[in-house]
């Protein structure tokens, strides 16, 4: 059983906010997309696919309860989150009417977002709706401590024959602004083909001079 990725979208127009929460989300294996206005976010929306969306309420030009009610009438399922400083009732009842699922009032927590987070997803049945099965071997929810491992592994035979760059693997699972070097993807690389070693679906194989990609038997 291992942990699928989990694509969460973060609308915030407080850039800093954005990037933290975005990053405390990475870092607890999902993947996270800041967009700092609902406009940026309709954008994205159109070529990615979301599990669930965090979303500020007082932003420029579209706030968050237009862009709640305008998600929610194209997707009656999807999780929303709203992280707002108002802490009024009347806010909450506009909130809730406008579709969200939580409602979380800055300064907040980040723990207690990541635990809500869970919480939405699992209410949602995301997690256990998301598997692959390739040759031999299964992918699927609930997540265990090795997250980053198999968030890796997901992207990889998501994409077969795609070369991703230590680069590319970086940014997306230990964050832009990391100190870590590039040649921490070469020993999570190393684990996952030990770890996997007796499966005869796919085999991780190593571009020489680019980065990795997956090759189904």
């Amino acid at each position: 059983m291992v942990y699928i990725m989990i694509n969460i979208l973060v609308v915030e127009d407080d850039v800093k906010l954005n990037r933290i929460v975005c990053d405390y989300l990475t870092n607890n294996g999902y993947s996270a997309k800041g967009c700092f206005n609902p406009n940026e976010a309709y954008d994205v929306m159109y070529s990615n696919i979301y599990d669930l969306i965090i979303s500020d309420i007082m932003m420029p030009e579209v706030d968050g309860f237009e862009f709640a009610e305008t998600v929610r009438s194209l997707n009656k399922t999807i999780p929303i989150l709203f992280m707002t400083a108002r802490d009024d009732i009347v806010s909450k009842q506009k909130g809730f009417r406008a579709g969200i699922d939580d409602y979380m009032v800055k300064p907040m927590d980040l723990d207690e977002l990541v635990l809500r987070v869970a919480a939405l997803l699992r209410r949602a049945n995301i997690l256990d709706s998301k598997n692959m099965t390739i040759g031999n071997l299964t992918l699927d929810a609930p997540p265990p401590p090795t997250l980053r491992e198999f968030n890796i592994l997901f992207k990889l035979l998501s994409y077969p024959k795609k070369t991703f760059s230590r680069a590319q693997l970086m940014d997306e699972f230990w964050g832009m602004d990391t100190d870590t070097s590039l040649r921490a993807v070469d020993v999570y690389i190393n684990k996952l083909r030990e770890k996997f070693s007796v499966c005869d679906g796919f085999e991780i194989v190593t571009v020489r001079g680019l980065g990795y990609k997956a090759v189904l038997s």
